[in-house]
């Protein structure tokens, strides 16, 4: 079996696939890769199924060694990606000779790389997924300098493209497209969730990403109507745009409860899910409606 050899980490690198889904019933978030469209593209330069388990690297900083020859690709984040040294770049197919070293870099812009490697990450599944869960503690931990990662095996033939286009264009102000949430109507003003921008907070995580109006901004946070009253707990979608009190919004990532007590004003879109899963502390965002 093929395996590669962890060298450091950065922050955080945890094993995700596309989740454990069917089990919320169970309190068991789907978690799963953050930014599903970046990780299904890796596995696809490489001849994986979407599904395979890929590397989510989180402000940069893996190092990996190659034991015996590999086929790798890097998606997501934009930032400088080496091969023994040699940039190769993002969202390109890249051979690893044996002893081979990956290394992906600080981003320039967006936060989570994914490293997709031809046969897939070999962990064992836990309900189904090999995805690592920071909330639930399910799936295996996160990775550390000195782990050996077994390779699967291919399941398919490589794809003719082994080149995908980046579009490195970051908006100075990122618009995220949300459908109406089932308790929009629990707010003061229900426009205000999509008037004026909202920054992100440092505390952000794969549970959430976490926002509040930006110094200086002339909008009000997006209040509870006073006769609201308290609601019960009810399902948390993935992507569910959360009010707490302080009407401060949380956008649900990956990791988030299956379950919450605040109004949920509104869900994210499949693309935007994706971008907001790419925000960094400081980036400034706009909701707008579908």
């Amino acid at each position: 079996m093929n395996q590669a050899h962890v060298l450091a980490t950065g922050p955080l690198a945890t094993v995700q696939d596309l989740g454990r889904g069917g089990h919320a019933h169970l309190g068991v978030p789907r978690s799963g890769g953050a930014d599903r469209g970046a990780l299904r593209l890796a596995n696809r330069l490489v001849g994986n199924p979407e599904s395979a388990a890929v590397i989510e690297v989180t402000l940069g900083g893996l190092r990996l060694r190659a034991a015996q020859r590999l086929l790798a690709a890097v998606t997501g984040a934009v930032g400088q990606v080496t091969a023994n040294g040699r940039p190769v770049g993002i969202g390109a197919r890249i051979e690893l000779p044996a002893g081979a070293e990956l290394s992906v870099g600080f981003p320039e812009s967006g936060c989570r790389s994914y490293v997709a490697i031809r046969g897939g990450v070999d962990v064992p599944p836990v309900l189904g997924s090999r995805s690592t869960d920071i909330l639930s503690g399910l799936g295996p931990p996160p990775l550390a300098a000195g782990d050996v990662l077994d390779i699967g095996a291919p399941q398919a033939d490589l794809p003719p493209v082994a080149l995908a286009p980046v579009d490195t264009r970051r908006d100075r102000v990122i618009t995220l497209d949300m459908f109406d949430g089932p308790r929009r109507d629990l707010l003061a003003e229900p426009a205000c969730l999509v008037t004026g921008v909202w920054e992100v907070g440092a505390d952000s995580n794969r549970v959430g990403v976490r926002l509040s109006r930006p110094a200086g901004a002339t909008e009000a946070p997006a209040r509870h109507r006073s006769d609201a009253g308290e609601l019960a707990s009810e399902g948390l979608a993935h992507g569910a745009v959360q009010v707490p009190p302080t009407g401060n919004p949380v956008i649900f990532l990956a990791d988030h409860p299956v379950t919450g007590g605040y109004p949920v004003a509104g869900v994210l879109t499949a693309r935007s899910l994706d971008a907001a899963a790419q925000l960094v502390a400081g980036s400034l965002i706009r909701f707008r409606d579908r």
